[in-house]
């Protein structure tokens, strides 16, 4: 930018546009890439595999101190659970966090 270039009419673009998420220079960050992606809900989610006998209020008592938090676990593993009262041993249930 030169001394008298507020005086200049028009709209002004920078002349090195610089792509979203990149560093100033256009360049990508070789260590973000070299990171693999993280969901922001896994970093708020423990994980649980269910056990012959369980059943999602005493997994729920197990991790939160009250069983009937049990929907908690049942909202965060619809994709699995289609009966909250039928889980099966082997399953890994995902545990929101408190």
């Amino acid at each position: 930018m030169g001394l008298f270039d507020f005086l200049k009419k028009g709209e002004q673009k920078p002349a090195n546009p610089v792509k979203p998420g990149t560093p100033h220079g256009g360049m990508a960050d070789p260590i973000q890439q070299s990171r693999p992606a993280q969901p922001q809900a896994a970093a708020n989610m423990d994980t649980y595999t269910v056990k012959s006998g369980d059943s999602l209020s005493k997994i729920a008592k197990n991790f939160y101190g009250d069983a009937m938090q049990w929907r908690k676990i049942h909202e965060a593993n619809k994709d699995k659970i289609s009966n909250p009262d039928m889980i099966q041993p082997g399953w890994v249930l995902k545990i929101p966090k408190q």
